[in-house]
């Protein structure tokens, strides 16, 4: 190394002389100025010696030095008092994505310390707290209720970090939003973190546990749903108020049934373990639409005290590797939801058969039709359901309109082990329904009271006096609204015109023996199996106040109906005997077009076989004649 900055020295020096010599001769008009040649050291030694040899070059290389001591006295005292701190600290981390991130939100909104804190959020998306934690002045009259319906939540606010005692311990928290990684869209996510000047995990947990009670407390009376987002990852779009089971009328031992088969199963997870069975469960309802499928769902998820998962098989970017890292992704208790799972592998936007053929009729109508075509594939679909890695412990419902359309493997015990059929409502169902409308739950429970109490529904705020009759519309009052109209009256403005009741006055008070009469009246007027449970809720809905009015007019709602459903049934297979003469019609022209096109190649090829018979045997004559000439 020394010969080779010896040899760059040696080639430097002629350089460096003649540099040297160029100045001394420029400064040679100075007066009294020596100028001596550089002197060039040799070797390494002396070069270093004549760096040495400059103040400010000394200066540098101290400061250099000492910088580099300070900072590094300065990161090995940061890191030690870090590690120090952080032996004494337990940091945890919770994600928007996980259910605890919900559990420590709702707790920090319930924390006093929030009243006094300068740098806050707030919200009306309180996590599930209930109406005690934080709320507007006037908020807690039921009067103002409608002024500000939503209660207001103090959060922490983004990027800021907050002190506060727990349990005389102190402790830190700071809420982040972080970009969401390996996503085509650009979406952000919050991270709670929270540090607790502790050396026991006993506190944490602790801490985890009060707030998940406080969580479960809030949520006693309510059930979350979650979906599925674009990232294919689920998220909770909100509670829902339980449904109670006596809301849903169904025939008797269906609910009964679908209940205790469901908690069986959940309390059975050692026994499917020790058989070596998956443990799994899979329901299908199926049956016609408004028969009270999907809010049965409801109802017992509530009862078994579960969250809902929706799975849409539609839903975009959805096929099947996502879908099966999507079931992969559900809790070990929870309920599975997907609806309408008929339509998912159907090329068209309607699901019925016979409308399907209504299509060809119009070709103008099916370039304004999108088909919308599911990526999930039936395989894929059975994979995810009980394949190897599919997730054991939840509970599966399906539903469908038409069972007869689903593949054997989709229906085989296993996938769906219990199949519910959902029929149009009986005449009992319509009577219980009827009850259900007339009767307050309060009133329900009491089963002991006399028949002859009068009850009340509890519609509307109206005062006795501004209570509807209870005595049933006479029909001399009909006839008289029917009188003629006065000159002076025409003049008056018309009427608004609007379709049902208005949400005004109570019911009238009734006894129960007279509740269950009118009921059994309801119910005798309606055919069995006609009508869905949805269109009977829809008719009483109108008459929710007057009992007496909804009994008197539901034969006239029957007849109506009955007569709109055979004439749309007739325009509908008016309009498919259409659609299909129309396709005959079109196979016709083809069919003539094809036999033409047909013709004209044979006439092209050849022509005599197209002459009239006299032509022909005109020219058989004619050639012998020739021939003898």
């Amino acid at each position: 190394m020394a010969t080779y900055l010896q040899q760059i020295l040696g080639g430097l020096v002629p350089l460096l002389n003649s540099t040297v010599v160029e100045v001394t001769n420029t400064t040679s008009t100075l007066p009294q100025a020596t100028v001596a040649p550089l002197a060039i050291p040799a070797d390494l030694s002396s070069l270093i010696s004549l760096l040495f040899s400059f103040s400010a070059l000394r200066d540098w290389l101290k400061l250099i030095v000492l910088g580099s001591f300070f900072e590094t006295c300065r990161r090995v005292i940061f890191t030690q008092y870090a590690k120090f701190v952080d032996a004494f600290h337990i940091t945890a981390t919770f994600d928007e994505d996980d259910p605890s991130y919900e559990w420590m939100m709702v707790w920090l909104s319930k924390q006093p310390s929030w009243a006094k804190a300068r740098d806050i959020q707030v919200s009306t998306n309180t996590y599930g707290a209930n109406s005690n934690t934080v709320t507007l002045e006037g908020d807690e009259d039921s009067e103002d209720y409608y002024k500000t319906s939503r209660k207001l939540a103090y959060l922490p606010s983004v990027s800021m970090t907050y002190s506060l005692w727990y349990k005389r311990r102190y402790m830190t928290i700071t809420r982040t939003l972080q970009d969401t990684t390996g996503s085509y869209y650009a979406t952000k996510h919050n991270i709670l973190q929270i540090s607790l000047l502790t050396r026991s995990h006993s506190l944490l947990i602790g801490l985890l546990q009060e707030a998940r009670n406080e969580y479960m407390a809030a949520q006693e009376h309510k059930m979350c749903v979650w979906v599925s987002d674009v990232n294919n990852s689920w998220r909770h779009v909100g509670c829902r108020a339980k449904r109670s089971m006596n809301s849903i009328i169904l025939e008797p031992g269906v609910k009964d049934l679908l209940l205790e088969d469901a908690r069986d199963f959940l309390d059975s997870k050692n026994w499917y373990a020790e058989r070596g069975i998956p443990f799994r469960r899979g329901y299908l309802l199926y049956g016609v639409p408004g028969s009270g499928k999907t809010s049965l769902i409801h109802s017992i998820a509530g009862e078994l005290g579960l969250d809902i998962y929706i799975i849409s098989l539609s839903r975009v970017g959805l096929d099947d590797s996502s879908l099966d890292a999507l079931i992969n992704e559900l809790p070990e208790r929870c309920v599975a939801l997907m609806e309408d799972i008929d339509a998912a592998f159907t090329r068209t936007l309607n699901r019925d058969d016979d409308d399907s053929s209504d299509s060809g009729s119009s070709g103008s109508s099916d370039a304004n039709k999108t088909p919308k075509i599911s990526r999930v594939s039936l395989s894929g679909l059975l994979n995810a359901l009980d394949g190897i890695g599919a997730q054991e412990g939840r509970i599966l419902f399906a539903t469908t309109n038409k069972h007869a359309s689903l593949d054997p493997a989709l229906c085989r015990p296993g996938r769906m082990d219990l199949h519910i059929e959902f029929r149009l409502s009986s005449k009992y169902q319509a009577r219980e329904l009827f009850k259900r409308f007339y009767i307050p739950s309060n009133q329900s429970e009491v089963e002991e009271e006399d028949d002859d109490e009068t009850v009340d529904s509890g519609y509307g705020s109206t005062t006795p006096s501004e209570a509807t009759d209870s005595t049933p519309p006479s029909p001399s009052g009909s006839k008289a609204s029917e009188s003629p109209i006065s000159e002076s009256s025409s003049l008056l403005p018309a009427p608004p015109l609007f379709f049902g009741n208005r949400h005004v006055g109570r019911a009238p008070k009734l006894s129960r023996r007279k509740v269950d009469k009118l009921a059994m009246s309801f119910s005798d007027i309606i055919p069995e199996r006609q009508f869905s449970m949805a269109a009977l809720q829809g008719y009483l809905m109108m008459h929710k106040t007057n009992p007496f009015v909804a009994v008197a007019g539901a034969k006239d709602w029957v007849e109506k109906e009955l007569n709109d459903r055979n004439k749309r049934e007739k325009e509908k297979k008016e309009k498919k005997e259409k659609a299909e003469q129309g396709k005959k019609a079109k196979q016709e022209k083809e069919a003539k077009e094809k036999e033409a096109k047909e013709k004209g190649e044979d006439k092209n090829l050849s022509p005599t076989t197209h002459q009239n018979p006299g032509e022909r045997d005109k020219a058989i004559q004619v050639t012998p004649t020739q021939i003898s000439s």
